[in-house]
């Protein structure tokens, strides 16, 4: 029996009702009054969340060897307390962030390459990763009138990916099935569109083994692949939490032009590899904001079994 027919209708619906409860109460109240109960959620997140405690602790030993345990253990108290700053924000921001109002909340940092290569009539890849607050890309690029579409693998919980669609199409975002949209995103970028990706999702087995954090790291070979096929600009990018309570800003790390790799055998390793590199210095510059709870590097190369000697 599959995942999909073991799940209970029931069990999702009240989850999902939970959340919307979360969500009610939060915007109830003031944005410091969240940030203060996000400290206190990520506090409890940390002492009771002891499996991905330990993945991250696991990651950043084998990230910065030169931390030992103590300064290891703060930092991931500090991703708890940022991803649920992330949470906080993402409820807010329908009622606080608008034409109007952006400055207070997004500086432009040194965003003119993305904003040239979104008005360059080409097709263009945001790539990012599981990093600073990556969902108020795709809202802030609404607020200005680009349309621009998310790859994201949906939710096993139906509501609340209904829920979680639901906002982030408020602003013209709209959503692509990690599996299953690939004919869409060709007609997107055929059509010059935009759309955003995250370039530091496990791959399994069959994916491309780049050093990320100076371990092989599966990496999904699609993006450098559309790349090349569509000509498409990519432009790697974060945006990292840089003041309270809620300012955020757009790095750039890295614009890359597929016409540069053309002709080359390698083109697909040497695209994957320099994204990926791109997305490695903008975590280094904000280690507290990278997910490390996620297992990146749950696969590793297959290492062959020496033929043996006759």
């Amino acid at each position: 029996m599959s995942e999909s027919k073991k799940r209970s209708p029931l069990v999702d619906y009240l989850v999902y009702l939970a959340v919307r409860l979360v969500v009610l109460i939060l915007q109830m109240l003031s944005i410091s009054a969240s940030l203060r109960l996000a400290n206190a959620l990520a506090w409890l997140a940390y002492r009771f969340n002891r499996r991905h405690r330990l993945v991250a602790m696991e990651n950043l030993a084998q990230a910065f060897p030169e931390l030992d345990e103590a300064q290891r253990d703060e930092l991931v108290r500090d991703v708890y307390r940022h991803f649920l700053t992330v949470m906080v924000t993402m409820v807010h921001l329908p009622r606080c962030y608008h034409i109007r109002s952006w400055r207070r909340y997004f500086d432009m940092g040194n965003g003119a390459p993305l904003v040239a290569a979104l008005l360059s009539g080409r097709p263009v890849l945001l790539v990012t990763g599981h990093f600073g607050n990556w969902e108020m890309g795709g809202y802030t690029l609404g607020t200005f009138g680009f349309s621009t579409w998310a790859i994201a693998r949906p939710l096993d919980n139906p509501y609340l990916d209904r829920f979680l669609g639901q906002f982030r199409q408020r602003t013209g975002q709209s959503l692509l099935a990690k599996h299953g949209d690939f004919e869409k995103m060709q007609g997107i970028l055929e059509q010059g569109g935009v759309i955003a990706t995250l370039g530091d999702q496990d791959a399994g087995q069959r994916g491309l083994f780049v050093d990320f954090f100076g371990r092989p790291a599966s990496t999904h070979k699609a993006i450098a692949l559309m790349a090349l096929e569509y000509n498409v600009l990519m432009v790697v990018l974060g945006i990292p939490r840089v003041a309270p309570p809620l300012k955020h800003q757009l790095v750039v790390t890295d614009v890359i032009d597929p016409a540069e790799y053309a002709g080359r055998p390698d083109a697909v390793r040497a695209i994957t590899v320099r994204f990926t590199q791109a997305l490695e210095a903008l975590i280094r510059q904000y280690p507290e904001q990278y997910f490390w709870l996620h297992r990146r590097w749950k696969h590793q190369p297959k290492v062959r079994e020496k033929k043996k000697a006759a």
